[in-house]
This record gives structure tokens, C-alpha cells and sequence, in this order.
């Protein structure tokens, strides 16, 4: 028996804000979209550039009016960028970053929702 990762989700209270942010921040574009017959959700999954299988659901829920509980955001998504200088740069222009741990060479940014994505230098997967 063999597990294999498929799916991350987060829910998002502005889907086209969720859309625009992961889109301008990292790249990531929509695979696939599900909408209930009745409007009472929207499911978009997204993808990298480089084909990986694993996506990223954004879902929308229409009666859901206040924010989602995040803890402490131990829970989080986790990038590796092939340019961490640009992609530090990027996200300091964009206002994102949220935590930085020069330490670890790694940094967060945050999304509208508050989501936390941590951003791993490619050198520290090797």
C-alpha cells in the first residue's frame, strides 16, 4: 500500500483575492474549478509551474461571513524557490512577509486570509 500526496486546502473568504495573491506571489494558476449547482460553493485548485501533481484547493464557502479559525499557524504550506533573493524582494515589494528567521535562511509570507507560507531556499533541499 502506497500513500501519495494529492491535496492541500485552505478556505478563503475573497476568492479572487486568494486567486490574484497566490497567482502574483507565487506563481500558482488553476488547474480545475468545482461550483455547487446551488452557489453555495466555489472549489479551485492550483497549481505550480513546474507540473508537480500536489494542488493547492482554495475553497469558498458563500454563507460563510466571518474569518476562519487559524491557530497559531504552526499549520503551514511551504515553498522551495529557485531564487530566494528575488523571491525575498518580490514579497518585500508586495508588503507579504510576515516572519523572517535569517537563522534558518527562511521566511513567511502571509495571504488576505491569513494563511501562512513559509519560503525554503532550494540549497536547503539539497
Amino acid at each position: 500500500m502506497e500513500f501519495v500526496f494529492d491535496h492541500f486546502n485552505i478556505n478563503v473568504k475573497d476568492l479572487d483575492a486568494a486567486l490574484s495573491f497566490y497567482d502574483e506571489a507565487l506563481g500558482l494558476k488553476e488547474a480545475r474549478r468545482k461550483t455547487a449547482l446551488d452557489g453555495s460553493f466555489i472549489i479551485v485548485y492550483l497549481a505550480d509551474k513546474a507540473g508537480t501533481p500536489f494542488r493547492l484547493e482554495l475553497t469558498w464557502l458563500r454563507d460563510k461571513t466571518d474569518g476562519y479559525e487559524l491557530g497559531d499557524n504552526e499549520s503551514h504550506l511551504a515553498m522551495v524557490v529557485d531564487d530566494y533573493s528575488a523571491a525575498h524582494k518580490k514579497h518585500k515589494e508586495m508588503g507579504c512577509i510576515c516572519y523572517e528567521n535569517p537563522g534558518m535562511g527562511i521566511y513567511f509570507i502571509e495571504d488576505a486570509d491569513g494563511y501562512w507560507i513559509e519560503i525554503i531556499p532550494a540549497e536547503h533541499r539539497k
